[in-house]
């Protein structure tokens, strides 16, 4: 793994690189939770079992969070830092892009996937509504039209979105937001996932 900090108009973000020992399939850049950072559990397991399938991992820590803040900075500024720092690392690794993350970093991802023209999504944890109020639902930001797989548990406060078009969902039996129950298996799936699409080997 290494490290590099890229300026953007939010403040630094800090990427980790994890490169396979063969040439790259393709690039996967994850973004973290709300409130988490780059090293929870189902984020850690998918960087390992995608980089022995020739994926390139790059996890995006969030300029709000390099500054010490727990609080998420607005949609708008973290969708800006994540397409600069996306548009950074395209420079340097060429192939398919799939951008990813866990609760608020998958919303990000879909939020931005279209205009860097990502190939698919990967969304673990994706928060559906606030919990409480299915009402608020976020559903609309899975609507890119490009390949999307969402992971969620069945005991997710966040709410479980819903199969269709081109999204396809996981839910795990037992698990709630956090993924912590079986985060190897989570990533077998993803790169299953990936594999079946020709995206990892």
């Amino acid at each position: 793994m290494h490290s590099l900090t890229i300026g953007t108009a939010r403040g630094p973000a800090r990427v980790d690189i994890d490169t396979p020992e063969a040439a790259p399939v393709s690039l996967l850049v994850l973004g973290h939770g709300a409130g988490g950072g780059v090293d929870a559990p189902d984020l850690v397991a998918l960087r390992d079992a995608a980089r022995e399938a020739r994926v390139t991992v790059a996890r995006v820590t969030q300029p709000y969070r390099m500054a010490g803040r727990r609080a998420p900075a607005p949609a708008g500024h973290l969708d800006e830092a994540f397409t600069e720092v996306v548009r950074h690392l395209r420079a340097e690794h060429p192939g398919p892009l799939l951008l990813g993350g866990r609760s608020s970093g998958s919303r990000v991802a879909c939020r931005t996937a279209l205009a860097l023209d990502a190939a698919a999504i990967v969304a673990l944890a994706f928060p559906l509504h606030p919990p409480g109020k299915p009402e608020k639902s976020r559903a609309p930001e899975l609507a890119t039209g490009l390949p999307t797989l969402v992971i969620n548990g069945d005991r997710d406060a966040f709410g479980v979105p819903e199969a269709g078009g081109t999204v396809e969902v996981l839910v795990r039996p037992g698990e709630t937001h956090d993924l912590k129950r079986d985060p190897p298996g989570i990533a077998a799936a993803v790169v299953g996932w990936l594999r079946g699409r020709g995206w990892a080997e």
